[in-house]
């Protein structure tokens, strides 16, 4: 059978890298030291904004409540609106200082759901453009990235504090 490879060396880490024990959402909450090797834009009393590492699109990110959950139904109502008034923020920012034209935004609940990480809940903001998928992507069912992810990460970064101020 034949098969086509594209080669991806940055997914090693995923493949073959450190494995963190426990809750990787919640190691990322207590490790606020570790915040740029974790990607981490965005942190504050009730969550965190880190990007997704093994992204559907450059510049994909999550919001992330420091509780650990995974029931929206159980998180604290007054955190869930602060979750969307960050994901508000986010999409301004990733609009205007990231030229996306569109933003999906999404939670996955529970394995059956979808979630990749189903044991804590995460909100994910998806920059979009107009035409972002080509042939590859249509035909192939793979995407293929322009850009470097630590550089998006810094770019992001860079402009972070200006559009999520502190609660």
């Amino acid at each position: 059978m034949d098969r086509d490879i594209l080669y991806a060396p940055w997914r090693n880490d995923y493949v073959a890298g450190e494995r963190i024990e426990g809750c990787v959402f919640c190691h990322i909450s207590a490790n606020v030291s570790d915040d740029n090797a974790l990607h981490v834009l965005y942190r504050d009393e009730h969550c965190f904004i880190v990007m997704n590492r093994y992204p559907y699109t450059p510049g994909h990110f999550m919001i992330i409540p420091h509780f650990h959950t995974d029931s929206l139904e159980s998180l604290d109502p007054e955190i869930w609106v602060h979750m969307s008034r960050l994901a508000q923020s986010g999409v301004k920012m990733l609009k205007e200082s990231f030229g996306a034209h569109g933003v999906n935004i999404g939670m996955n609940l529970g394995k059956a759901g979808g979630a990749g990480i189903a044991e804590h809940i995460h909100l994910h903001l998806v920059p979009r453009w107009e035409r972002d998928t080509n042939f590859i992507t249509s035909i192939g069912e793979t995407r293929v990235y322009s850009t470097d992810f630590e550089k998006i990460y810094l770019r992001l970064k860079k402009v972070a504090a200006t559009y999520f101020l502190p609660s």
